[in-house]
């Protein structure tokens, strides 16, 4: 594939911030097809395809990482390689954020209406199903919180799965956010344009508002996917029952754990820290 050619697992660990352009890269190109060729149906296509470029480089990491788990003999190394996974990965969601966004500003509004159609019915939603809870008073956000957190939490349950089944299945729905939150953040930036013409102070708020909670909440879902993955992985290579495989579970374990750590603390911004300040 010419997409494998682009980049590697080794060479993005070292240059990870060359994923926020691949990701934005892959975003255009897949939203630049599905817009020629599946017009009516681009908010899907445009996930798919997006996501489909992206999947050489998923499966390589992933292998990359099994891998680790088995050379390195120290926890907490292996820990420390995986995060360096984790951060291009993230990278090359936010890159792929930031084309869903531009593109949503940039094209004419009936274009872009139409091409975002599912992700904004899902934004309204999301709005109306917490309209209401962010009041100030401590029962309700904490019943709020409470509601963010486990939903969170069946996200996460749902991209192990999909990693484990599918191997990189994780990767369409991680894809799917970043079109969601790309259209929230560029309906926020194109409304607000039309009452003020601080066009760097707005996008600033836009990004910021959903990048305090969002950076590790993505952070989270991409290391459960990982774990997931890399049991895929190592069940392929009928690594099963062996003193191998209960390794691999073990590091898996501790990054499910983690995940569910930064899912908490991202949980607790998105209640308590970001009302705050919009």
């Amino acid at each position: 594939m010419v997409i494998e050619s682009f980049i590697n697992a080794f060479k993005a660990e070292k240059e990870p911030y060359h994923l926020f352009y691949l990701g934005f890269f892959f975003s255009s190109i897949g939203i630049l097809l599905s817009l020629w060729v599946f017009q009516k149906h681009a908010s899907l296509v445009m996930v798919f395809l997006t996501m489909l470029a992206s999947v050489p480089l998923i499966y390589q990491t992933i292998k990359v990482e099994e891998k680790k788990d088995v050379d390195l003999k120290n926890e907490k190394a292996i820990l420390k390689e995986h995060s360096k996974a984790v951060v291009f990965l993230v990278m090359l969601f936010l890159g792929m954020t930031a084309s869903f966004t531009v593109w949503y500003v940039f094209l004419p509004q009936t274009v872009a209406e139409s091409l975002f159609s599912i992700q904004t019915q899902t934004i309204i939603a999301i709005n109306n199903d917490v309209t209401g809870n962010l009041v100030l008073t401590s029962p309700e956000q904490l019943n709020f919180f409470t509601k963010i957190f486990f939903n969170n939490i069946k996200v996460l349950v749902f991209c192990i799965l999909f990693a484990f089944v599918y191997g990189v299945g994780a990767l369409f729905i991680l894809t799917w956010n970043a079109s969601v939150i790309g259209a929230a953040i560029g309906n926020f930036i194109r409304t607000s344009l039309e009452q003020s013409s601080n066009y760097f102070h707005i996008a600033s708020l836009g990004v910021l508002r959903y990048a305090l909670h969002g950076i590790p909440e993505i952070a989270a879902y991409f290391t459960a996917g990982l774990a997931g993955g890399i049991i895929s992985i190592a069940v392929i290579r009928h690594d099963f029952g062996s003193e191998r495989f209960n390794k691999i579970i073990i590091d898996s374990s501790d990054l499910i754990i983690i995940s569910i750590s930064l899912l908490l603390f991202a949980a607790i911004i998105e209640v308590f820290i970001t009302p705050l300040l919009f």
